[in-house]
């Protein structure tokens, strides 16, 4: 069953991650960033138009035959229109409503060739979606993952061009950067003490590298742990409303920063920056929905952003807006 309204719905799509939690019934779910438009699939009723691929489970997907490059031609919001996004955002700093904020735009791609199986089919990344012909995600970033009672959390956060070695050291030595993180571990350690006891940080801030044919980044990631309570053992869909909206891509306090992005970015950011997962049985897979690609009639978008504070400069963040928007081929 696909259930599209609100509240309701989203109560519904809860109670049947519950259930057949605890049943043992694997399932598929989608939330969007708003939480207006939950879906939710039994693995066995999945429709033939939802491509999944994540390290606990794949759907069947034909493959692209195309040889031609991915050509992104993005064409981003002008520099003038972010600034008056930024400032938005920077006023809610500086009042304190807000002390970290995720500031997100879409971008038009133009004379783009290719369709959303197409990006499915090449991209290369731990989690990859397709919903039917709407949008196409390749995302590096974990949400939650639970397995025999231990949830865990991976907040990416930092994000620079890999020129060189010295672009990892810059990235790891960056005041900005080094808050931003900060702020955010400190965030999901709280959102996975409301789940779970003894939550600790096993891993602060490493960095990987995600290549893409035009250039590669590095990005840095922290690896939180805690063992369920007993409230929210085989009761996952109550467990993942409750951390929502994923406190990596929305910021820090919650509530207030909601309000901060709203007014900021002007427009629902839909299923950008929520999250799917899936339960296959025993154990739990879930990703943000990051790395994004929609289809607005026949035209084409590139979602992307980053976290501003109160050290943030606005043309760096206009920069890693674009620096973004890249398809991790290689």
């Amino acid at each position: 069953m696909e259930t599209q309204t609100m509240n309701q719905d989203l109560q519904l799509v809860i109670d049947q991650m519950d259930d057949c939690s605890l049943q043992g019934v694997p399932y598929f779910f989608l939330i969007d960033f708003e939480m207006q438009k939950p879906i939710f699939y039994t693995l066995d009723s999945l429709p033939r138009d939802i491509w999944i691929e994540t390290p606990l489970y794949s759907t069947p997907h034909q493959a692209s035959h195309k040889k031609d490059p991915i050509v992104l031609n993005p064409n981003p919001i002008n520099f003038s229109d972010y600034r008056k996004g930024f400032d938005k955002v920077m006023a809610g700093i500086k009042y304190g409503n807000s002390y970290l904020t995720n500031l997100t735009y879409r971008t038009e791609l133009l004379n783009f060739d290719h369709d959303l199986s197409d990006i499915f089919s090449l991209a290369k990344a731990n989690y990859k979606l397709k919903y039917r012909d709407e949008f196409v995600v390749f995302s590096p970033e974990p949400f939650v993952t639970i397995d025999h009672d231990i949830i865990s959390t991976f907040p990416m956060k930092g994000t620079r061009q890999a020129k060189s070695i010295m672009d990892g050291k810059y990235l790891l030595e960056d005041k900005k950067e080094q808050a931003e993180h900060a702020t955010i571990v400190d965030l999901m350690r709280n959102d996975l003490s409301q789940v779970a006891r003894s939550v600790k940080v096993e891993d602060y801030r490493y960095f990987e590298i995600i290549k893409s044919k035009s250039s590669d980044l590095f990005q840095t990631s922290s690896k939180i742990t805690g063992e369920l309570t007993d409230a929210f053992r085989q009761k996952y869909g109550s467990l993942i409303s409750s951390l929502l909206p994923a406190g990596s891509v929305s910021g820090a306090p919650k509530s207030k920063t909601l309000e901060i992005i709203k007014s900021a970015e002007q427009r629902p950011r839909g299923y950008y920056t929520g999250v799917f997962g899936i339960f296959d049985g025993r154990q739990l897979h879930s990703s943000v929905l990051i790395r994004f690609i929609e289809k607005d009639h026949d035209r084409f978008f590139f979602r992307s952003g980053g976290g501003l504070t109160s050290q943030s400069n606005c043309y760096d963040e206009y920069q890693e807006l674009i620096q973004k928007i890249y398809v991790p081929i290689h």
